[in-house]
């Protein structure tokens, strides 16, 4: 994997995929490309992503064409940061492992699955898991200084 930094403008990558970021997965089709806002979960070099495919239709557009690109985003308009990674890959469907899919769920539902929404709970074989292999990341921090806020009258 080929990483891309700006120097002057970058981040620790490890540490920011540790965060419960929303990522969005782009895929290609007949039609065009897709784009699907997904959870993940970065593990020994691959971002792992929960398909259901009886409402995702993301699976099969990977089994198909395994190119893809993953955006991740860190937005905070009252600061001024704005980090993203920008991946390139190609990805693989998986079978469902338990493991991995507890570990991605409890970044973003928290460690006590008996709080989860219960769609979330007790996932089986029926789904699968989406791994993608990045071939590229581009690591950029593209922060700024936000305007004063306004005061009101």
């Amino acid at each position: 994997m080929k990483i891309i930094r700006d120097r002057k403008r970058s981040f620790d990558l490890d540490q920011f995929l540790t965060r419960p970021l929303f990522a969005h997965l782009s895929t290609v089709c007949e039609e065009g490309p897709r784009d699907s806002p997904v959870w993940f979960h970065w593990e020994e070099g691959f971002l792992w992503i929960i398909g259901v495919p009886s409402t995702d239709s993301f699976p099969d557009r990977i089994r198909r064409d395994p190119r893809c690109a993953v955006g991740i985003v860190d937005f905070h308009r009252e600061s001024g940061r704005v980090l993203h990674a920008g991946f390139r890959g190609r990805a693989t469907v998986e079978p469902f492992d338990q493991g991995i899919a507890t570990r991605l769920l409890s970044r973003y539902l928290g460690p006590d699955e008996g709080n989860w929404d219960p769609r979330f709970r007790d996932l089986d074989d029926s789904n699968v898991l989406i791994r993608v292999q990045p071939e590229t990341v581009v690591v950029r921090d593209q922060s700024y200084v936000p305007a004063p806020p306004v005061k009101n009258r």
